[in-house]
């Protein structure tokens, strides 16, 4: 079964009750999932709970467990997208709706699952990512205290004598030191633990800790309470810095680096071994420890020997982010932004050049979080956070990323800056890839008067942004408008641009598929032959927009007369697409879509539909059920059944996607329209 959890709390105390009251709301079968909210302070152990939950009741969920962090949108979305993977819907990167995708497997699923969602913000935040239907337990933990009364389940400290038996049990002490110290931790505990972890690497007593304890506090109560934990907690880890400050200051470099971090897998061996040089600001910051291998796992073992980090696996470590915030939180506010700048360049330092290339996609996965933790929404690293991202498929989690983007650069540079508008125009882009082509449009119609005024009606950008209006003017149905937006614009590219420019090829292209879409295949196939050989020599035979021509001109070829040459051609190309993006890429569903249609229009109705029907559930789970592709996937897979003889099937595929139809495209779409005449056709066709 697809699992990820943390291993289990090594030392968990007093929480069998809460165990047990976890067990009678999550354990009882239902095809609706169980929900509960586990809320409470930071450091009382919530995640704890819910991890000794998971490990003793594992073998229970058959289906599934897993843990996902939570507090951050793109992060969790992306999360989704390898839960998918693992789930065996699709390859980690060629996701476009992992939430929507991992909720169609979760209801799916006949055996129980469970589902950990950690450091949730809030109920607002994960209203949508809840799953609706499956026989499956999920448990949130949250700082949070707003939840509905039937989910929540506050996480209290512990009490004083189980406090304080803990303390008795995992260090040198008696039983009075132990109750003293229990209450002056609050116990806590993170900061029992803690406690117990620094005695044990020191050789300290209880007595000799609560001293030190007690002589820290004022000093570091003045610098206030951190994330709202206790100072206890802040002087515990405040004793251990100043001793590794001294016997192993690399070892205090690496966790303010690794503290600037997302919490969990932070590839530090990466970062500390890049495979070229980092830009010198960032050079003399982590000294000794850039690129001496040794130097690093010596670092990493005496943070190990405080417990201030998690055990490394495969050059990643996970840091509790209480002990990050304290890190951080005791340094001036100069030095806690040199550390933050260094770890973003570290991070920014080993993304792959080109996010486009799919071997270069699992490293840009790994860096994510930490991308988001770290970098600005201006910044390169994150532009081609969002290259990567829609460059793998995942368009939702792009056009997240890409308004974050965007935003920061209206609130810094202006609404009409050049470089403001280029942000509103990738939005615009990713809006579409994601499903809606209609707010695209709209987009793109109102950034045109805008950056013909603020860079000229001729300059690149400008009619960039008309080449993204034609296109997804024609998504929306209006092929007429977007044939003539490409004839105008096709002459003017030429003369700014040249004949092989890239911005040429794709207006060209857009001409020919226009001109197809309104009937006249002879000359769309005419135009995909003129454009093929200019796009194979500028691009490469296997670049994806060459294949895209490819895949155009086989259509065009087919629609002017010659299915089976067209059927062919598309038999060839799949595998192509298949081997560069992933089986379940987007485009290599366009690519069985049409190969599925020309199988259908050679002659072959019945392994046309067949092909559908294999097809249109795996577009479900990767684009969701109201994208346009897998509304043409629905359409075609009613008319191919149809054709195959079986009126009654046809008409019900027809029934079931008319309203979403007409709830996605509207009531006078072309394809609405088309989809309404189909079964007025068959309904009157005699039984």
């Amino acid at each position: 079964m697809p699992y990820r959890l943390a291993p289990p709390p090594a030392r968990l105390a007093g929480r069998q009750e809460l165990l047990a009251e976890l067990r009678r709301r999550l354990g009882t079968k239902g095809r609706a999932p169980r929900v509960v909210a586990l809320h409470g302070l930071g450091g009382v152990g919530k995640t704890s709970v819910a991890l000794a939950y998971a490990h003793r009741w594992k073998v229970a969920h058959d289906g599934l467990v897993w843990q996902l962090t939570a507090e951050d949108a793109a992060t969790l979305s992306a999360g989704f997208g390898e839960l998918a993977a693992q789930l065996g819907i699709h390859e980690i990167v060629d996701t476009t709706n992992p939430i929507t995708q991992v909720h169609a497997a979760l209801a799916a699923q006949d055996e129980p699952w469970l589902l950990i969602l950690d450091n949730v913000t809030d109920y607002a935040s994960i209203r949508d990512v809840l799953p609706p239907a499956g026989d499956g337990e999920v448990l949130l933990t949250t700082r949070s205290a707003y939840w509905p009364d039937d989910i929540a389940l506050e996480v209290p400290v512990l009490d004083q004598r189980v406090a304080a038996e803990f303390l008795t049990e995992h260090t040198t002490g008696d039983s009075s030191a132990a109750a003293d110290l229990a209450r002056e931790l609050g116990a806590l505990p993170l900061a029992l633990d803690q406690a117990a972890s620094f005695l044990d690497a020191t050789g300290h007593t209880l007595g000799e800790y609560l001293r030190l304890l007690r002589e820290r506090r004022a000093e570091l109560l003045s610098r206030g309470q951190p994330l709202g934990y206790a100072a206890s907690v802040m002087s515990t880890w405040n004793v251990a810095f100043q001793r590794l400050q001294t016997t192993h200051p690399d070892a205090i470099t690496l966790l303010r680096l690794l503290a600037c971090c997302a919490p969990d897998t932070i590839p530090f061996r990466l970062m500390l071994m890049p495979p070229s040089p980092v830009p010198a600001p960032a050079a003399p910051i982590v000294g000794a420890l850039l690129g001496d291998l040794f130097a690093i796992a010596d670092a990493i073992t005496e943070l190990r020997r405080y417990s201030l980090v998690g055990r490394p696996v495969g050059g990643h470590v996970s840091v509790h982010r209480l002990v990050q915030a304290v890190t951080i939180d005791q340094l001036p506010s100069a030095e806690r932004d040199v550390w933050r700048t260094t770890a973003a360049e570290l991070v920014q330092a080993v993304l792959p050049t080109d996010a486009t290339v799919r071997k270069s996609w699992p490293r840009y996965a790994l860096l994510l979080p930490h991308a988001r933790t770290l970098l600005s929404p201006g910044s390169q690293g994150t532009i081609r956070m969002v290259d990567y991202l829609g460059a793998s498929g995942d368009y939702v989690t792009a056009r997240l990323v890409q308004s974050e983007v965007y935003a920061d650069a209206r609130r810094r540079l202006g609404d009409e800056h050049p470089d403001t508008l280029s942000a509103l125009t990738e939005l615009a882009r990713w809006t579409g890839h994601a499903g809606d082509a209609t707010r695209a449009r709209n987009m793109f119609a109102e950034i045109l008067p805008v950056r013909r005024r603020v860079s000229g009606p001729e300059h690149p950008d400008t009619l960039t942004v008309l080449y993204q209006l034609c296109d997804w003017t024609g998504q929306t149905g209006d092929a007429t408008r977007a044939r003539d937006i490409a004839a105008e614009l096709l002459p003017i590219r030429r003369r700014v641009s040249g004949d092989e420019h890239l911005d040429t090829l794709r207006i060209w292209t857009e001409l020919g598929f226009w001109t197809g879409q309104l009937g006249d295949a002879a000359r769309a196939r005419d135009i995909y032959a003129e454009l093929l050989p200019v796009r194979e020599r500028v691009s490469g035979p296997e670049h994806s927009d060459t294949l895209s021509v490819r895949d155009q001109y086989a259509r065009w070829i087919g629609e002017a007369g010659d299915p089976l040459r067209a059927k062919e051609l598309c038999a060839a190309l799949l595998p192509v697409y298949e081997r560069i993006a992933g089986a379940e890429h987007p485009d290599t569903l366009w690519a069985r879509t049409n190969l599925a249609w020309w199988t259908g229009e050679a002659g072959d109705p019945a392994s046309a539909r067949d092909q559908y029907r294999v097809l249109l559930p795996v577009r479900i789970r990767v684009s969701g059920p109201d994208h346009p592709a897998t509304l043409t996937a629905w359409t075609n897979l009613a008319w191919w059944t149809a054709q195959a003889g079986d009126r009654e099937a046809a008409l019900q595929e027809y029934r079931e996607l008319l309203p979403i139809r007409e709830r996605v495209s509207g009531p006078e779409h072309p394809d609405t329209l088309r989809v309404q005449s189909q079964i007025a056709h068959w309904t009157a066709q005699p039984t």
